[in-house]
């Protein structure tokens, strides 16, 4: 079992005691969808070479938050993530609209100032979709999905 497997299982597994020992969590079932999708798209960038360096990134500069950080190659990635169940309603991306780019964009601004030197650096956008099999979801990403707001 590669590492990256064995640290997604030891993750779901501490997740299921959790869920089992601790008491009932009132958070909405939607809110528990979008943070499954932020670990499943976490797992899913590192399979393809991403380097992760951040994740709920939050400035006390600005309002908003960025879901993941991550290097791929020499390229600083910030990514946004988006979960749903369906395709039923209108693609995931669609939610990106331009007031969370410009809301994304301020908090990129603040990690970015941060930084010892300048680097290159894009937004990413993935989709997660639990369709059919919810233990099997299909990823869709987007490189350089939108300019800095």
């Amino acid at each position: 079992m590669s590492s990256g497997r064995l640290t997604h299982a030891a993750v779901r597994t501490l997740d299921w005691i959790s869920r089992h020992t601790l008491p009932a969590d009132t958070t909405p079932p939607h809110q528990h969808t979008g943070r499954r999708g932020e670990e499943d798209a976490y797992f899913h960038l590192r399979q393809r070479g991403y380097v992760m360096v951040a994740r709920n990134f939050r400035s006390s500069h600005s309002r908003g938050e960025i879901d993941l950080i991550g290097w791929e190659n020499n390229v600083l990635c910030f990514i946004e993530v988006k979960t749903r169940s369906t395709h039923d309603v209108k693609p995931a991306e669609a939610a990106v609209d331009h007031d969370k780019q410009r809301s994304l964009s301020r908090v990129a601004r603040d990690y970015l100032r941060h930084l010892a030197l300048p680097c290159q650096w894009r937004f990413d956008v993935v989709t997660v979709y639990y369709e059919g099999k919810p233990s099997q979801p299909r990823f869709e990403l987007f490189q350089d999905a939108f300019p800095m707001a």
